[in-house]
């Protein structure tokens, strides 16, 4: 049994024990020392037993086992001990008769001096369960189990009273009082160590998130001043280009434009970007939360066209394979992580394999969408890129966001594939086919 498991059945283990003490002691002392039947006896012993086996997870019903084990014992020791003569009043101090209570011998004479009301094994018992008590329940609870146990006892031992006995009843209350303010305080100790975990939890996450924060508005701030500086520079150079050149050829003005058509929407783009890092709601991870200017649409899959243009126009071979039309229009976060998962990946081809030639492929299921960018190696070789991983990453969180799957791979003829499936809800993780069972997609081995 691992070491664990035994600290954790410890406790349990002890309790156990305890209750088997309780059980024999109780026992020897309700035939021996107080002559009581065997069935009775029995009966009491294993009533107080029980309770003690059971108070870790019944505390307050076995508590009410005990007290009615300990006055069921209590009442009928007093039969055995004093009878039921009249003469029996309330007992002095250390268990004499009272003034004008005529002494009264016991009627078995054997019995003199017999601890009563409470014996040595109960009294242990009832402990134990208050004890147990009071590690279990809200302190004012076990405080008036206590006080309700103090209450009988006074009334057995103090209006029906009995003679020459040894009195426990002070002793007793006196124990179980100590026994429930010692369980009430590690109560309070454990509570208090629950709450003081909790607290810094909260408090550790709401240090992350404002380090978070921060970071984000660090880098909006560096976004800012710089990317979007250059950017806006080259937007004005490009416009201003034609001005310095004299007759201009047409295809030099097309060229310009179009950098300055790409800046322009780089900048739009950023500035989506910059209003999502400002945000402070970090798990508006896909952009379609605040900050979002109402002038800056968000990317969908009809700008795929645009995006292959221009990627074209890099020096890039692009084919595209639709296959199938959506049956109903796809959610905004689903259509702008397909736009930016496509875009990511023709933008490591770019920049990994430059010269090569692409295939995009989109298939529409009932049940999402495929997505696939496929290149083959590129024309020469390219130097390292810094800060590579970082666009697969983005496109793999973009794909779990919406419980989605991406992988990408090295190909067999030395190229690199991306594959995603976008599930329309969150439970699918792969498109089936029309037998119900998932759908392996396959590319060509002769595509370069």
């Amino acid at each position: 049994m691992p070491p664990s498991l035994w600290l954790r059945w410890l406790p349990h283990g002890l309790v156990v024990l305890a209750a088997i003490v309780v059980l024999l002691a109780n026992m020897d002392q309700l035939l021996d020392g107080y002559h009581l039947s065997v069935e009775f006896a029995v009966l009491c012993g294993l009533a107080q037993s029980a309770a003690v086996v059971l108070a870790p997870w019944l505390p307050m019903p076995t508590w009410w086992l005990s007290l009615a084990a300990f006055v069921a014992t209590a009442l009928g020791a007093r039969e055995e001990l004093f009878g039921d003569s009249p003469l029996v009043g309330n007992p002095g101090p250390g268990g004499s008769p009272g003034p004008g209570v005529p002494d009264q011998l016991p009627v078995d004479p054997s019995l003199a001096n017999a601890p009563w009301p409470w014996g040595p094994a109960a009294m242990g018992g009832h402990a134990l369960v208050l004890f147990l008590l009071a590690l279990r329940v809200r302190t004012p609870v076990s405080t008036a189990a206590v006080g309700v146990t103090a209450l009988v006892t006074w009334i057995i031992q103090g209006v029906l009273g009995g003679t020459q006995y040894t009195s426990t009843g002070t002793v007793a209350v006196a124990l179980f009082t100590g026994v429930t303010l010692l369980g009430a305080a590690l109560r309070g100790r454990r509570v208090a160590r629950v709450e003081l975990v909790e607290q810094a939890g909260i408090t550790a996450e709401e240090r992350a998130r404002r380090t978070l924060l921060e970071e984000r508005s660090r880098i909006a701030r560096e976004l800012h001043d710089v990317v979007a500086h250059h950017m806006s520079v080259i937007s004005i150079q490009a416009q201003v280009a034609p001005h310095l050149v004299e007759n201009p050829s047409d295809e030099l003005r097309e060229n310009l434009d179009g950098i300055r058509q790409n800046a322009l929407e780089a900048l739009t783009e950023l500035r989506r970007v910059l209003g999502v890092l400002r945000s402070e709601d970090p798990d508006d991870a896909a952009g379609l939360g605040a900050g979002v200017a109402p002038d800056a649409p968000q990317p969908t899959l009809d700008r795929l066209d645009d995006l292959i243009d221009n990627t074209r126009a890099a020096g890039l071979t692009i084919t595209t394979d639709i296959v199938g039309e959506p049956a109903r229009p796809y959610p905004p976060g689903m259509e702008l992580s397909a736009y930016r998962i496509v875009q990511e990946a023709l933008s490591n081809a770019l920049r990994h394999a430059p010269g090569s030639d692409v295939r995009v492929e989109i298939t529409h299921f009932p049940e999402g969408l495929y997505l696939g960018v496929i290149n083959s190696r590129p024309s020469h070789p390219v130097q390292p890129s810094p800060g590579a991983g970082h666009g697969l990453l983005g496109m793999r969180e973009r794909a779990t966001m919406l419980g989605g799957q991406l992988t990408a791979t090295r190909t067999l003829q030395g190229g690199y594939s991306v594959s995603a499936f976008l599930p329309r809800e969150s439970t699918s993780l792969a498109p089936p086919d029309e037998t119900g069972t998932p759908l392996r997609i396959h590319f060509p081995k002769d595509f370069p």
